[in-house]
């Protein structure tokens, strides 16, 4: 049955119990103080009660008590005050003489110590035993009894005898009960109203997050933009649900963020897939189309004609190997298949072995390859070959984009924040804006191009931004003043 309950009706059943339980115990508490209170009252104003009994001299006759005396006054007291009962005991407790009905005196000595704590000044109420229950215990007054001088026993009167204790228990019963009956009636009323709506109230927020987490859990990722308002309603008020709901919708705006780089991940891999296949099939067409002509035409074509699609067939050949490699390193280097292995050397060194593989390439262009280097620059920890690459892809894809008789810079100089910067520039015709923003990202695979019969693909690019990643860098394309493209990153 609690489970089928909310929240807050479980909270407030829970505050409805201990409220009934604090109530019956501040009850129970306030009529035991009323009672102790009215229990002390009542031997106050009797306190003389037993001291003026003690003065009638009918009860001590020269040999000892006087039984008839005794007897008849007690009669007229328990007469005229039914709630009183009166007994005369020696010096020893035990009891001598009272009135009482055969049998219901069940104790045959009192306890002398509350009687003497009594007459000595003691702090009320004072407790002495009940000569008419074997444990019961109630409030008395008491008073020596004295023959020539000499004490020889002691006026021990119950103040709330049994007379009274059961008038006053059939008075009173019905009404006291029906009180407290009511008002903790009340009091649960008024506690489950205002239980329920102040636990409505501060469960709310979570009520709220709820609806977001099951709207998630119905409607999928599509819930999203639906949930995040909500959220922000639950994060108002402050408390633990409030960091719970802040907690949560960080929670939603990641698994939003992430949800969104999946959907985007899936569209860069079917553009990858549709890139790819246009970059293999125009060199795999043109491989096949001049194999076939040299082997239906071998026969009538000139041997000049017949290296001349050789050399064409070669060079696609070439392209799709490239590509392959290309494919496959930057598969290795997202998969975490390839480590740096870090070593200490000099990147101007490494830039010179790096300008000889262009020195024919450069030439055929008619262009100039030059290194602007800072002196005095630090040696890097990096992995040789992997920067090798970075190099070798950045002047690569420069060479290409550069015109006929164009320019080619690399830049090396002290970082303020310590390492090399590293600038490589050319003066082709720049990058189009529609390429830039995912430059280095699958999406710019279609088309990439820096100039008109540079090669697609893209690859060089990315494979150079996974590289500097694993060296904890990042490489950025600086913005175009004029004509010319220029890329930079740091390295330490």
């Amino acid at each position: 049955m609690m489970q089928r309950l909310s929240l807050s009706q479980r909270l407030s059943a829970v505050f409805v119990v201990l409220l009934l339980a604090c109530c019956a115990a501040s009850v129970a508490l306030q009529m035991r103080d009323s009672e102790r209170h009215e229990q002390e009252v009542i031997q106050r104003l009797s306190q003389d009660l037993a001291p003026q009994i003690a003065r009638y001299p009918e009860l001590m006759e020269p040999q000892g008590f006087n039984p008839p005396a005794v007897h008849g006054l007690f009669d007229k007291l328990m007469a005229v005050n039914p709630s009183v009962e009166v007994y005369l005991l020696d010096m020893s407790g035990h009891i001598k003489s009272y009135s009482a009905p055969e049998g219901a005196v069940k104790r045959l000595q009192v306890n002398l110590a509350p009687v003497l704590q009594l007459l000595n000044g003691g702090v009320m109420p004072i407790f002495g035993d009940d000569p008419r229950s074997l444990d019961g215990r109630k409030v008395f007054s008491a008073a020596p009894l004295k023959v020539a001088g000499r004490e020889v026993g002691y006026v021990y009167v119950i103040l709330q005898g049994e007379s009274r204790e059961s008038l006053a228990a059939h008075v009173s019963l019905g009404s006291a009960a029906n009180a407290m009956l009511w008002s903790m009636a009340l009091v649960a009323l008024l506690g489950l109203v205002a239980g329920l709506t102040a636990f409505r109230l501060i469960t709310r927020p979570l009520r709220i997050l709820t609806d977001a987490v099951r709207g998630l859990e119905t409607h999928g990722m599509s819930w999203l933009p639906q949930a995040r308002p909500l959220l922000k309603q639950a994060t108002r008020g402050g408390g633990e649900i409030a960091l719970l709901s802040q907690s949560f919708e960080r929670l939603v705006l990641r698994t939003e963020e992430q949800w969104e780089a999946l959907r985007s991940q899936d569209q860069q891999r079917r553009e990858l897939f549709a890139n790819l296949s246009h970059d293999l099939r125009t060199p795999l067409t043109s491989l096949h189309g001049y194999l076939e002509t040299l082997r239906l035409k071998s026969e009538v074509l000139e041997p000049q004609e017949q290296r001349r699609y050789l050399d064409i067939a070669l060079e696609q050949s070439r392209k799709v190997g490239r590509l392959a490699q290309e494919m496959f390193e930057l598969a290795r280097l997202e998969y975490g298949v390839v480590k740096p292995e870090m070593e200490q050397f000099f990147l101007s060194d490494l830039l010179q072995d790096v300008f000889q593989k262009f020195e024919l390439a450069v030439e055929a262009k008619n262009q100039s390859l030059a290194a602007e280097i800072a002196p005095g620059l630090p040696p890097i920890t990096a992995d040789l070959a992997m920067m090798e690459r970075v190099l070798v892809n950045l002047i690569d894809n420069a060479v290409r984009a550069a015109p006929e008789g164009g320019k080619i810079t690399v830049q090396l100089q002290p970082h303020a924040r310590g390492g090399i910067e590293v600038t490589v520039r050319d003066t082709g015709p720049g990058v189009a804006s529609a390429l830039q923003e995912h430059l280095f990202e699958r999406p710019a695979f279609a088309g990439f191009a820096f100039a008109p019969g540079a090669r697609s693909g893209g690859f060089g690019l990315m494979i150079v931004h996974r590289i500097l990643q694993l060296h904890e860098s990042a490489i950025c394309l600086l913005p175009q003043s004029d004509a010319g493209t220029a890329f930079r990153f740091v390295i330490r």
